[in-house]
C-alpha cells in the first residue's frame, strides 16, 4: 500500500442496506472492489466469468470477512445472451441496486471476436457494460441515490477516436494494433460515462455515472496483455509492473471512491491523485472523451448493436439528486 496522503480503504462508510455488483471480481482491481464493499456491508455479487475463480474469490471475501454477504453470478460480457440472462437473474435476487462497478475488461488480446461478432476488446469492455447497465437500470433506479462507476484507463489518451467516428465500426481491430483496439474500448467506456451522466441529469434522475481510472496497477490483465508481445509496448508494460506500479489495492482506490464517497460527483473522472498512483483525485479526460457529439453517436450506435436501449432513464419517477459534499474529504 502506497501512504500518500488523502482518502484511503479505511475511510469507506458503512454499506449495510446496499446492493452492490462489481464485474470481473475474482481477481484484482475487481476483487479488491467486492472485497472492500462487502467487508463495509454491502450486498455484493460478484461477477465472474470462470466457475472457479468466481469460487475462489468468494471463498478469499469469506476468509477476511466471514459475516459479509457475498453471491456469485456468471456474466461473460463476450455474450449478449449471458449479458441478459445475468441481469434478469440479479433482478430476481435483489429489488434494487446501489452500486454498480463497471470493472472487467481484456487487454491486448490476440485478434478475435465476440459470441455476437464484435471486436473483442471493443465488445466486451464496452458493449457488454453498455448492454449490462441498459438491462440493469430499472434496478438501479429503483435504489434511492444510484451509481454507476465505469473502469477507464490512462490509455484512453491514445485512441483519437479511431473506429469509434461515424459510421462506427465495432467489428474491426484499428490498423491491426491490440493495443490501439485496447485504448479505443477504453476511450469507448469513458464516452459512454460521461454520455450516461447527461442523460441522467436531462431526465432528472439521482443516477451518478463516475468514470475511474486505475492509474498504474500491478495486476494480471497487464501481465497477460505483455506476455508475447515483440513490439516496445508490451515490455515496457510489463516492466513497468514489476517497478513503479502500485498494488491492486491501491489501483482499486478510485473505483471505490467513487462508489461510495458524498464527494463523488456524477460526471467527474477520478484517478490517482499522482497520475500513475496515489490516494483518488481528480482526473482528466481527453478532449475526445469530451466530445459530445462523438459520445452520442456511439451512443445510438451502441444501443443499435445491442438492442439495449435506456428509455427507462426518462420513464423512471423523477427523483432530487442527492446532495453532493463538496466540503470535507474531496479530494
Amino acid at each position: 500500500m502506497v501512504h500518500w496522503k488523502g482518502w484511503q480503504i479505511a475511510d469507506m462508510p458503512d454499506l449495510h442496506g446496499r446492493v452492490a455488483l462489481v464485474t470481473g471480481a475474482s481477481a484484482g482491481i475487481g476483487l479488491v472492489t467486492a472485497r472492500e464493499l462487502a467487508r463495509c456491508g454491502a450486498r455484493t455479487f460478484v461477477g465472474f466469468r470462470a466457475t472457479q475463480r468466481g469460487t475462489a474469490a468468494r471463498d478469499a471475501i469469506l476468509a477476511r470477512s466471514p459475516d459479509a454477504s457475498v453471491e456469485l453470478v456468471r456474466i461473460d460480457l463476450a455474450s449478449l445472451d449471458s449479458v441478459e440472462d445475468a441481469a434478469e437473474e440479479i433482478a430476481d435476487r435483489a429489488g434494487h441496486l446501489d452500486i454498480l462497478v463497471n470493472n472487467a475488461g481484456v487487454m491486448a488480446p490476440p485478434p478475435d471476436v465476440t459470441a455476437d461478432g464484435f471486436e473483442l476488446q471493443l465488445g466486451t469492455n464496452h458493449l457488454g457494460h453498455f448492454a449490462l447497465t441498459g438491462r440493469l437500470l430499472p434496478l438501479l433506479l429503483a435504489a434511492e441515490a444510484p451509481r454507476v462507476v465505469t473502469v477507464s484507463s490512462l490509455a484512453h489518451h491514445g485512441a483519437n477516436g479511431g473506429g469509434l467516428s461515424e459510421p462506427v465500426d465495432f467489428k474491426t481491430l484499428p490498423h491491426g494494433s491490440r493495443w490501439v483496439g485496447y485504448s479505443r474500448s477504453k476511450l469507448a467506456n469513458l464516452l459512454f460515462a460521461l454520455q450516461l451522466d447527461r442523460l441522467a441529469r436531462s431526465c432528472g434522475t439521482a443516477l451518478r455515472s463516475i468514470p475511474v481510472h486505475p492509474g498504474l496497477t500491478r495486476s494480471e490483465l497487464v501481465a497477460r496483455a505483455s506476455i508475447g508481445q515483440r513490439k516496445l509496448i508490451g515490455p515496457i508494460a510489463q516492466a513497468s509492473t514489476a517497478l513503479g506500479a502500485q498494488s491492486t489495492a491501491d489501483g482499486a482506490l478510485p473505483s471505490l471512491y467513487a462508489a461510495t464517497h458524498p464527494a463523488a460527483a456524477s460526471g467527474q473522472y477520478f484517478g490517482p491523485r499522482l497520475g500513475v498512483r496515489g490516494a483518488p483525485g481528480r482526473a482528466a479526460p481527453s478532449r475526445t472523451a469530451r466530445d459530445p457529439e462523438l459520445a452520442a453517436r456511439l451512443w445510438s450506435a451502441s444501443a443499435e448493436a445491442t438492442g439495449v436501449g435506456y428509455e427507462a432513464l426518462c420513464n423512471a419517477p423523477k427523483q432530487a439528486a442527492g446532495k453532493q459534499d463538496t466540503e470535507n474529504g474531496h479530494p
